[in-house]
């Protein structure tokens, strides 16, 4: 009993290294496609046709 015990714990072990190497790929890759703040709230002038509507 105590053998199939270890198997599932060395299971368990296994799940929760592939669990963490996928975070890392997620979080690796949502870092690449990060777009910095500075980009992300830069002024736009209004467009023309806005202006006609005020």
């Amino acid at each position: 009993m105590s053998e199939n015990s270890s198997s599932e714990s060395r299971g368990e072990q296994i799940q929760a290294a592939e669990r963490e190497a996928a975070k890392q790929r997620i979080l690796a890759q949502a870092e690449a496609e990060r777009i910095p703040v500075e980009e992300t709230t830069r002024a736009v002038p209004d467009r023309p046709w806005r202006r006609r509507e005020r």
